[in-house]
């Protein structure tokens, strides 16, 4: 029988590129063997990460129309200044991509997965159905994974950096908790200094040959409501008396319940789901807003 393969992700050296937004360094699955080598294209840097100014731009406060949740009221602010820990989703939130419609790009079946997790992010089917749809219409295997990694790098939103070191200096704990694949989160995870212990993400399964098999069904994430589990099992865990979820869908949406996050925070800077958006209790386009009110 083959033996299930679940890489790990280290580093092989920083590129960067002034395109739309902030990359992070590449990553490989492979052990480093190679110095960094320029590209046509790309500047040389040092291994240490450079941000560079974005020109991908929050939506304007014009474009909400009527919506009154951007103005927080002042107990969604007393909630937003005491929390003790802040749940981040990723795609669409962290960083300006949705992974896993990137990766089926690179491997051929963007527009159907696209089409899928609209539908997902949107509520209308279950998360564990329309990931296990998206899986399935391109199979990537380790390869795959491995060179779409080293040629399209995850891009973080605007201001996302700055905000994390303004959580840690006031002393709460940034996680992670996303619908994605830890083989993309992770090294977004090491750029914004956030341990592997706070990640709950999904994680895909290949066999010994390196061809995809699956993902990991007892990940709480991969699963509708399972954003919501990974909060309750976050904050009974550590016993906080606060805490925020941020994200853009209506499985970050799910999480803002009993035992779970106490304040839903909609980031609608990268896509604006009016459904989600309506119910959150803070809607917020660009991150500098969360950043100034912590002052």
């Amino acid at each position: 029988m083959e033996g299930l393969v679940r890489s790990q992700i280290s580093p092989i050296g920083a590129h960067y590129k002034q395109q739309h937004s902030v990359f992070i360094p590449k990553f490989s699955l492979k052990l480093r063997t190679n110095l960094c080598r320029g590209r046509v294209g790309m500047m040389k840097h040092s291994k240490s990460f450079n941000s560079v100014a974005a020109s991908v731009q929050p939506l304007e406060a014009s474009a909400l129309g009527r919506s009154e949740n951007t103005l927080p009221s002042k107990e969604v602010l007393q909630l937003w200044r005491t929390a003790n820990a802040v749940c981040f989703d990723v795609d669409s939130t962290v960083c300006v991509d949705e992974g896993i419609d990137e990766l089926a790009e690179f491997c051929g079946a963007g527009k159907a997965v696209a089409e899928w997790t609209a539908r997902a992010m949107g509520g209308s089917v279950p998360f564990e159905e329309a990931l296990a749809a998206r899986l399935s219409l391109f199979k990537p295997s380790l390869s795959q994974v491995q060179d779409f990694l080293e040629k399209r790098p995850p891009r973080l939103s605007p201001g996302i950096d700055e905000l994390v070191k303004k959580l840690k200096a006031n002393n709460k704990n940034v996680y992670l908790i996303s619908g994605g694949f830890r083989h993309m989160i992770n090294p977004i995870a090491s750029v914004l200094g956030i341990p592997p212990e706070n990640i709950f993400a999904n994680q895909l399964l290949f066999k010994s040959s390196g061809e995809f098999l699956g993902f990991d069904a007892n990940e709480p994430t991969s699963r509708s409501g399972g954003k919501a589990a990974a909060v309750q099992q976050i904050r009974k865990a550590h016993a906080y008396k606060v805490l925020a979820m941020i994200g853009d869908g209506a499985t970050d949406l799910e999480a803002r319940q009993p035992g779970g996050a106490n304040l839903f925070i909609c980031y609608g800077g990268v896509q604006l789901r009016e459904a989600v958006a309506a119910k959150a209790d803070w809607l917020v386009l660009n991150f500098k807003d969360l950043i100034s009110s912590l002052d």
